[in-house]
């Protein structure tokens, strides 16, 4: 195993929806369970926070990123430039990659019954694997970043986009390309994507690291009444 396998298992926990915004990523932990040095590990890490996927900090350690909003808006826009713009310009596809689109459809439809990890990662992959199709194995690659990044947004900021429909809606991009149509897929993929970005909440979880705990800490019942001791008067 190299940095870059240590790399994708993370990228594909992410997408699995298993590593949450700023889960703590231990150089030590990781050694152990990769089995392999801390070097290794450092190294895929490295490679994470120049992709944008994880930060550091120096006293603290490695973590997988907290997008914000800005970075939210961002991320969706970059995909929405790079997905429509892969469907517009690509060449028209041969039966063999029509086929793999479809072997996913079916998987994706398959993992809607069962694990939500599996369900994740598939409706995640999608994209890549369309890009991939398209014939970019490049921007494949840059989009399976961007498809983590935005996993990461849907579980900061509580998603409620419906696995069901965004399976649908894969659906009919696919349909959309195999009859030859390139302006509908390009359309479908837009709207998609806003769909995606619209079924974000407009606040994070907990905005406040403190709110936790400032519950915790707050006064179980109101204290007794107690009445202020009387003061005596010095004598004349």
């Amino acid at each position: 195993m190299n940095s870059s396998d240590i790399a994708n298992r993370i990228v594909e926990a992410i997408l699995a929806q298993k590593l949450a915004p700023g889960s703590r990523l231990g150089e030590q932990a990781l050694s152990l369970l990769f089995g392999c040095s801390r070097t290794l590990v450092r190294e895929a890490l490295m490679q994470l926070a120049a992709r944008g996927i994880v930060t550091v900090s120096a006293r603290r350690g490695w973590f997988v990123m907290q997008p914000t909003e800005s970075e939210a808006r961002e991320a969706f826009e970059a995909r929405r430039v790079i997905e429509t713009g892969l469907i517009r310009h690509a060449a028209p596809m041969d039966r063999a990659k029509l086929d793999k689109l479809k072997r996913h459809l079916r998987e994706e439809k398959r993992s809607l019954r069962g694990d939500v990890g599996l369900r994740s990662y598939l409706l995640g992959d999608f994209h890549v694997c369309l890009a991939e199709c398209l014939g970019n194995r490049l921007l494949a690659e840059t989009l399976r970043d961007y498809t983590a990044r935005t996993t990461l947004i849907a579980m900061l900021y509580q998603s409620t986009h419906d696995a069901h429909q965004s399976c649908q809606e894969h659906v009919e991009i696919v349909s959309a390309l195999e009859a030859g149509n390139i302006a509908r897929a390009e359309a479908l993929m837009a709207d998609h994507i806003g769909h995606v970005q619209q079924a974000l909440r407009p606040q994070r979880a907990a905005t406040d690291p403190l709110d936790q705990l400032r519950a915790a800490l707050a006064p179980v019942a109101p204290a007794p009444f107690r009445p202020l001791p009387l003061t005596q008067e010095p004598l004349p």
